[in-house]
């Protein structure tokens, strides 16, 4: 049997995270204490390797507020995250939702109502835009996904879904078939029938590569969606994020409005997913909020669950109820009391908090101190550009010597960073994502502003590993 891993360098770029085989991580890891290691090597003998996951980048043995830490003693700020922790990690109100519960009603099977989903369910569709008067609950995002797919083919009775090249929606067979990202649909056969993609809305990866001004081009972009689901003519839904979460790139003005008409006039459903961006992460509690369209459907996930347990939700307009009798998601703990209770907790924090507005605030505090980097003109030359939307930011990195060089340089900054306290993510290989908790404080905005500079400085000057 062929050894996946010899398949040749197909010459697609990195996808979602770090390059975990890169010369950085081997050095990285051997600095760790004997206990990290160890247990690194027990993680790669008993789970199977998989991309962006192996090697492991460290072993943790806590995790608290805006900051985890790991076996060595080491803390570090999160701005990862896994865009799980809007509230950080642990925090008080929701543990203690999570305990109640516990005590109350650990578990409910699917065909028995319980007071803690169906408390969650309303203030969800509550708070969501106003067509969305429905809810489904799933353990996990990309099951989320999935059931909207259903609930699409469903409402319409067509099957053909159209999305954007280099999007994520998960890592399944029919989350894949829709995403864009080249990572998880290489080499796993034939992907679901219908999934058409377009190039995404975003300056040097749209419709004109080579345009870095959204305003010069007249929205082509949506131009050739119209063509494309105009030819295609039966096309169920467009599915999409409202914002790129690990780029932080937001769709031209007047896009999604755009889209929204090209959908009614053909037929379509429109489905935001907000798996990752969701619940203030944005500076909006929904960040579908900022763009002036309204889905059909909406996906939740990730950070409703609180950082503790796994949770998304599905919502959809009342219209769309159209399948009692079908199976949309019929999981086990579809309607997890200890899940509801958790995302219940997250909905109460961010309204008692203020959070969303902290959000707005805080992500653009942090997005000008980013931006004052480009005053130094060393570090200038090999910034792209500094984006944000709330506390999802992102500093896209270039490098005179090409491509290459600047995903080896977004890797040296990445591990020099971490030496510094500060973990975030990388995407598309040379964008450095940013993700804190919404209730993150200024100190701490300051001090990850500071080492962002700082590891850049460092990387430029330590061009090898």
């Amino acid at each position: 049997m062929r050894n996946k891993a010899d398949r040749p360098d197909t010459g697609l770029p990195p996808g979602e995270g770090d390059v975990n085989q890169s010369p950085y991580r081997a050095a990285w890891q051997e600095r760790l204490g004997p206990d990290a290691r160890a247990l690194l090597a027990e993680d790669e003998r008993y789970f199977l390797r998989q991309s962006l996951s192996t090697p492991c980048l460290n072993a943790l043995a806590g995790a608290s507020g805006s900051r985890i830490a790991d076996m060595d003693g080491r803390e570090y700020l999160d701005f990862h995250g896994n865009s799980v922790h809007q509230l950080g990690f642990a925090h008080p109100a929701v543990v203690a939702a999570l305990q109640h519960q516990l005590e109350e009603l650990s578990f409910s099977p699917r065909r028995y109502a319980n007071r803690a989903a169906v408390n969650l369910a309303k203030a969800l569709v509550e708070s969501a835009p106003e067509p969305l008067g429905k809810a489904l609950f799933a353990p996990g995002g990309t099951l989320a996904v999935g059931m909207a797919l259903k609930l699409a083919r469903y409402a319409t009775g067509r099957f053909k879904t159209v999305s954007f090249w280099d999007s994520f929606h998960g890592a399944s067979l029919d989350a894949v078939s829709i995403g864009g990202e080249a990572l998880f649909r290489q080499g796993v056969g034939p992907l679901l029938p219908g999934a058409v993609h377009v190039p995404p809305p975003e300056p040097g990866r749209c419709i004109h590569p080579k345009e870095t001004d959204c305003g010069r081009c007249g929205l082509a972009c949506a131009e050739h969606l119209e063509y494309v689901m105009a030819h295609e003519g039966d096309v169920a839904a467009v599915i999409a994020e409202p914002i790129r979460c690990t780029t932080a790139s937001p769709p031209p003005p007047g896009f999604w409005p755009a889209v929204r008409e090209i959908c009614n006039r053909h037929g379509a459903l429109l489905i935001f997913d907000e798996t990752a961006v969701c619940l203030g992460r944005t500076g909006r509690l929904f960040a579908c909020e900022h763009f002036g369209a309204d889905p059909d459907i909406l996906v939740l996930g990730k950070g409703l669950g609180g950082g503790v347990f796994p949770m998304a939700a599905m919502l959809a307009r009342p219209e769309l109820d159209v399948a009692p009798q079908a199976a949309l998601g019929h999981y086990t703990h579809e309607k997890s009391p200890i899940g509801a209770a958790c995302g219940l907790a997250v909905l109460e924090t961010i309204e008692r908090e203020d959070l969303v507005t902290r959000s707005a605030e805080s992500g653009a505090y942090l997005l000008e101190r980013l931006q004052a980097m480009r005053n130094d003109p060393r570090l200038d030359a090999v910034i792209t550009d500094i984006r944000g939307l709330g506390l999802t930011l992102a500093v896209e990195l270039r490098h005179p010597d090409g491509k290459e060089a600047a995903r080896d340089l977004a890797d040296r900054v990445m591990y020099a960073c971490l030496e510094r306290g500060l973990s975030f993510k990388t995407s598309h290989g040379v964008v450095l994502t940013l993700t804190p908790p919404l209730n993150i404080d200024t100190q701490d905005l300051d001090l990850a502003a500071d080492i962002v500079a700082a590891g850049l400085a460092h990387a430029l000057d330590h061009p090898t590993a």
